[in-house]
């Protein structure tokens, strides 16, 4: 299964970026076998970032998303392609991340921890 985590740089050692629609980078983790790949954001500059980012996502097959916050329509983007979101501290690493997320430390969320446009700001 692949996930993805908002991530300010590309490895496991970066922070994990607080914006979903518009983070810097994901870092994709295959959960079995650990090995990640680093993807530009191309969404950050777009209007309606959140839903198109969950649109991304889907297309790459991702399963569940790490990020630090999330918005209404991004919620509603990936719920309704049926990846699940996960909420972890601004400050930890990616590495640390994907660790909380194999122990089953994370919590899932269904619904918005900011509001709209949050990236922007």
């Amino acid at each position: 299964m692949t996930i993805a985590i908002t991530s300010q740089g590309k490895d496991m050692e970066s922070l994990i970026d607080p914006r979903f629609g518009r983070c810097r980078y994901f870092i994709f983790i295959n959960e079995d076998s650990g090995d990640f790949e680093a993807v530009e954001n191309s969404n950050l500059p777009a209007s309606g970032a959140g839903v198109q980012t969950a649109q991304f996502l889907a297309d790459k097959g991702v399963k569940a998303v790490i990020t630090g916050n999330v918005g209404p329509n991004a919620v509603r983007g990936l719920q309704a392609a049926g990846i699940k979101i996960y909420i972890t501290d601004s400050g930890k690493k990616v590495s640390e991340a994907f660790e909380m997320y194999k122990q089953g430390e994370l919590k899932t969320i269904s619904s918005a921890t900011v509001n709209s446009h949050f990236g922007l700001r």
